[in-house]
């Protein structure tokens, strides 16, 4: 095996887009290229490519960034105003459970697609869309046959 820096330049197919231009646009669920195509096929599933421009979307693997940000973002905004609510009213545990949790829930659900739309929009910001190197075919084992 030999490398060779020449089969991971990427193409420019895809000139990728400026920073904010992407992330909003992926925060809409528009395409981070060309601002007509949509991200989602489904709640959370990617399409496989623009429908207007092709750029190949599928590619771009968000994994656990988008949850990591929802969960950092809900937290701040709603922890202080737990900590509020029990240093003024002092509720019980049950309170505190039947109110925040739900809320928790919700804001989540809501958040996790327009923030995996803007992890998919600064991802492609960076250059991530591009051509793949082949994998390089495996060498034929030899046989032993019994």
């Amino acid at each position: 095996m030999r490398w060779d820096a020449s089969r991971l330049a990427p193409t420019a197919a895809y000139a990728p887009p400026p920073l904010w231009t992407a992330v909003s646009r992926g925060l809409g669920n528009h395409c981070p290229f060309c601002a007509e195509g949509k991200v989602f096929a489904g709640y959370l599933r990617l399409v496989p490519a623009c429908a207007n421009c092709g750029a190949p979307l599928g590619r771009l693997r968000a994994d656990d960034a988008p949850p990591y940000f929802v969960i950092f973002l809900v937290g701040h905004l709603l922890v202080p105003g737990v900590f509020w609510v029990e240093r003024v009213w002092q509720p019980p545990m049950w309170v505190h459970m039947a109110v925040w949790l739900p809320l928790f829930t919700v804001l989540c659900i809501l958040l996790l697609r327009p923030v995996k739309g803007a992890v998919v929009g600064w991802m492609s910001a960076l250059g991530f869309v591009g051509a793949e190197p082949e994998p390089e075919p495996a060498a034929a084992a030899p046989r032993h046959d019994a």
